[in-house]
């Protein structure tokens, strides 16, 4: 029987599905998690072998004798993965120390982290990626701000979806930044009015998708996470032709294999510097599923279920598991205290045979998807606008 340690199994909530079709696949599935065993969902106790708590997963001495603790118990740990971008570099290293070949290891961590890094593989697969410079002085992001001219996005080069992200439209913007920046590594790049479209895939060892989708984000994920706008995405009912085509050549760039991945793209809203418009071009890789809810969003979507797939991905490279008819699958997370012209019992009323999940969302994950959620499906677009333009119309 082979071993799957999964990193903190309990966040996202829905995770649990991951490790009960690992376990139905014939796997001793090992929890590695800071939460007390008995606040664990059931369903997620059913499907683990056995859990490991330590009081911090941010802790690595503790989580690395959890690993050497199973590795003694069970014996060669053929998996150890957490689906999730904060843990990838910590993945990483444990895949490395404890030499585990089944995911990345500390060597690629460069290109699947570093924004600077990803547009080189970018290029590789022939994508457009923004002009850009490492912050390291004011006098050198002047120069650049000479070239492309404001605004200019300034972000960790590694970070975590929009998290610290800025756009600074003047140079007294961009003293202000240079006076109150946290002590990390930022990269300066040129605005690009688009919209982002993903790439979604699970992926074999061969490097080749068994399972692709997409979602298409409204307004910018910045302001969300910024300002506190609504957040609103969906998942197409059919992947992109030209969204595919550079998901599939970033995948052979990047030389991803047996992963869930999450690639963002944008879609010019206009002609710029960079390309025409409706051109895509490349924004980020995300080695792991795109997050909070979106994989359940997915099997809505497609009428399957993306968990075990990628759970028949770890198990036998492969999947029978097909799709059934599709929809667009629409998420609206809205923000307390919002002057909203119709209430969430309004939304409920009209929308009653749409919609699939209503419920508040996780405090870790509001900042980029509101507090409270709504997911419905649709058979067409203009169902889709028509749900966003009630469920976020404000007074």
């Amino acid at each position: 029987m082979k071993n799957f340690i999964f990193i903190s199994p309990n966040f996202p909530e829905n995770y649990w599905r991951f490790c009960r079709h690992l376990r139905d696949n014939g796997f001793n599935v090992l929890g590695i998690g800071d939460c007390e065993y008995y606040n664990l969902l059931p369903q997620l106790k059913q499907s683990l072998t056995e859990y490991y708590k330590v009081s911090n997963l941010s802790n690595y001495e503790e989580v690395f004798r959890a690993v050497a603790f199973f590795t003694f118990r069970y014996g060669k740990i053929d998996w150890l993965e957490s689906n999730n971008e904060y843990w990838l570099e910590r993945d990483a290293h444990l895949r490395t120390e404890f030499n585990i070949n089944t995911g990345f290891r500390d060597g690629d961590m460069k290109k699947v982290k570093l924004k600077s890094e990803m547009k080189r593989y970018y290029n590789m697969a022939g994508i457009k990626t923004a002009r850009y410079c490492l912050v390291t002085s004011e006098e050198e992001c002047k120069r650049f701000i000479a070239e492309v001219g404001y605004p200019v996005i300034v972000k960790p080069d590694n970070g975590v979806g929009a998290s610290d992200t800025h756009r600074l439209c003047s140079d007294g913007d961009l003293e202000h930044f240079f006076n109150t920046k946290l002590p990390v590594s930022y990269i300066m790049e040129e605005y690009i009015d688009a919209t982002v479209n993903s790439y979604d895939a699970i992926v074999n060892s061969r490097g080749e998708p068994i399972f692709e989708t997409g979602n298409v984000t409204l307004g910018s994920l910045m302001d969300v996470v910024n300002t506190g706008d609504s957040s609103m995405f969906y998942i197409v009912n059919r992947p992109f032709d030209d969204v595919r085509d550079a998901g599939r050549r970033a995948l052979k760039a990047f030389g991803v294999k047996s992963r869930f991945v999450h690639f963002e793209f944008f879609r010019l809203n206009r002609d710029q510097h960079i390309g025409k418009k409706g051109e895509v071009v490349a924004l980020e890789v995300n080695m792991r599923p795109s997050g909070g809810i979106s994989p359940d969003m997915m099997n809505y979507a497609n009428s399957t279920d993306v968990y075990k797939i990628w759970a028949d991905m770890v198990a036998f490279d492969g999947s029978q598991k097909g799709t059934g008819e599709r929809f667009y699958c629409a998420f609206v997370g809205r923000r307390d205290g919002k002057p909203y012209v119709h209430g969430d019992d309004e939304i409920y009323g009209r929308y009653a045979e749409n919609l699939k999940i209503c419920q508040r969302v996780p405090h870790a994950l509001s900042g980029a998807m509101g507090d409270r959620m709504f997911v419905a499906n649709f058979k067409t677009k203009e169902g889709v606008d028509e749900f966003y333009k009630f469920a976020t119309q404000c007074f």
